[in-house]
This record gives structure tokens, C-alpha cells and sequence, in this order.
């Protein structure tokens, strides 16, 4: 008798255990469908739409891309290590209307290119930066600044140089990494680099102010559950931010009173994004009713400037 009750009673709780066992299961599998939500926040922006093939041989390696405010409809990119020093100011059909070229720098990385504020007030700046160092061995990064350039149709020139320039010169605060991308914040004119390949990747704040003639120092602030950040790009008034890794685009809403450090605490929203060949670029529209992305152009494969329109 004693035997047939221990049989009943290691039999309940067994079954007790595969009830257990079978709720947190569930529970388990509710979290990883919401974090994967490999489709994106689809109440937010819409799937990805083909704006046109790229297919110049100039872009081959585009490395960044930012929405014109002085051109509207028209787009800034740039290419990434060993090209030249040039920036291509293109229409949405990925047409090159002018090539800018900075005057007496090389390209040693050039990863990222923003649009925001400077320090004449009402005027909107391109932020060019050195910052990639896939190798982690150099000390020091670059981002160059000047007044966005406004496209001029009757001028005719193909290519114009520019010459008058600011350059800032940083490091970063803790060790030497590999970074790919940056936002600048129009409500402080801050920039923030997040490291490329590190997890979790690694956030820094180079305050605005610094003059042009000195060596700043980005300041570690935190870090993203991320890793293969390539992108990254605020909207024209600093309350969204976008975060694109090579696998997906994330992205951040914030008040007025929330700091972009407090904001990046908590987890980003994924977006919708389709898959590219080797997209290292994002950037919001200058009025602010989608996102782009674009791709560097690998052999045998195309590459389109893709729009996220916002529903």
C-alpha cells in the first residue's frame, strides 16, 4: 500500500512539474516573439519601398547618407576607406547632381555624414566624420564641419571644392574602437559615436563647444544590448533617433526633458527593414515622414535606396 501511494504521489508531481515547466515555457516564448519581432513595429512606418536601383560606379562603397535640408527631395552621401575626399549630394533616383570635395584632408575611413545645427544660429551644417578604424589602431578621429552647401542647378559645375572648413579632432575616453556612426543632437548640437563591433556596443558624447583647434574627448556614457552598429541618425526637432545595425533598424522617442542617455537606457523599438547587401547607411527625411537606407554595392547584387514611409 505504501508503494502504490509513493507511485500516485511521484505521479502528481511530476505533473505538476510539466504544468510548471509548461507556463514558464510560455511565458519564455512571449518574450522572445515580442524582442525578435522580426517584421518591426509595423503601426510606425511601413515595409520598405524600391526608390531606384543604384548603379553609379562613383557610389560604390557608401558608407553613410543623410536627407538634404537646404535641397529638399535630395540626399548626401559618401564612401567609406581608400576613395576620395568627396561628398555626392544625389536626387532619390540616386543620380550624383554635384560632388563636393574637401580640400587638402585624404578619406582614412569616412563612415558617417550627418545634417544639424553649428554655431551660426538658423544655418544647418554636414558633419563629415573620419571615424572608422576597423583595426582599432588609431588614437584619434576626425569630423569635419561646414555650411550645407545649396545646390545651384545653373551653376554647371560638376565638382566644387571646399576649402573653409572646421575640423575636430577627439579621441575616444576609454580605448581606441572601431566606429561607424554618429547623430548630432539639434537640441544640444552634441554628437554621439556608437562603437561598430563590440557587444554591447559602446555610447560616447562629444560635447558641443569645443574649438576646432583642439582635441576633444568623446566620454564613454553607456551602451547598447547591440552589436554591428553602422548607423545612426536623428530626426530635424532631436525627439526620434534611428539605430541601424547590418540586421535591423531600431529606433527612439523622447520628450523634451529626457536626455539622449536617459532615453538610450531603455530598450529601442525594431523597425521594419529589408535585408541589403551590406547596408551601413539610414537616415530620416528632411520633413520627417519616413527613413531611408542604402547599401554599398556588392557584385552580382543589387542595391536599391529603400523608403520607410511613416503611417
Amino acid at each position: 500500500m505504501n508503494n502504490v501511494k509513493l507511485m500516485i504521489f511521484s505521479l502528481l508531481l511530476c505533473a505538476l512539474a510539466e504544468c510548471s515547466t509548461g507556463g514558464n515555457r510560455g511565458e519564455q516564448e512571449g518574450q522572445v516573439k515580442e524582442v525578435s519581432n522580426t517584421d518591426g513595429d509595423a503601426d510606425l512606418f511601413s515595409r520598405g519601398e524600391k526608390l531606384s536601383e543604384l548603379k553609379s560606379k562613383k557610389l560604390n562603397e557608401v558608407s553613410g547618407l543623410a536627407a538634404s535640408i537646404a535641397n529638399p527631395g535630395m540626399l548626401w552621401a559618401l564612401n567609406d576607406s581608400g576613395n576620395d575626399p568627396e561628398v555626392y549630394l544625389i536626387d532619390l533616383k540616386t543620380t550624383i547632381k554635384r560632388t563636393y570635395v574637401l580640400k587638402g584632408i585624404s578619406n582614412r575611413d569616412w563612415e558617417e555624414i550627418g545634417v544639424g545645427p553649428g554655431p551660426k544660429p538658423g544655418k544647418n551644417y554636414l558633419y563629415v566624420g573620419d571615424i572608422g578604424d576597423n583595426m582599432a589602431i588609431h588614437t584619434y578621429k576626425y569630423i569635419y564641419r561646414f555650411e550645407e552647401p545649396l545646390y545651384e542647378e545653373s551653376a554647371g559645375k560638376e565638382k566644387i571644392e571646399i576649402a573653409n572648413f572646421d575640423t575636430q579632432v577627439f579621441w575616444l575616453s576609454d580605448e581606441v574602437r572601431d566606429t561607424e556612426a554618429f547623430a548630432v543632437d539639434p537640441r544640444t548640437h552634441d554628437i554621439y559615436l556608437i562603437s561598430k563591433w563590440s557587444t554591447p556596443t559602446h555610447i560616447y558624447q562629444l560635447k558641443a563647444g569645443t574649438g576646432s583647434q583642439d582635441t576633444a574627448v568623446a566620454k564613454h556614457i553607456g551602451t547598447l544590448p547591440m552589436s554591428t552598429v553602422v548607423a545612426a541618425d536623428f530626426n530635424r526637432d532631436g525627439s526620434e533617433l534611428l539605430v541601424k545595425t547590418y540586421g535591423d533598424v531600431f529606433y527612439w522617442k523622447r520628450d523634451e526633458k529626457t536626455s539622449v542617455s536617459d532615453m538610450l537606457k531603455r530598450r529601442g523599438r525594431e523597425l521594419p527593414y529589408d535585408k541589403e547587401p551590406q547596408g551601413e547607411s539610414v537616415t530620416f527625411s528632411a520633413n520627417g515622414d519616413g527613413y531611408y537606407t542604402l547599401s554599398e554595392q556588392k557584385k552580382n547584387k543589387a542595391v536599391y535606396l529603400m523608403f520607410y514611409r511613416r503611417l
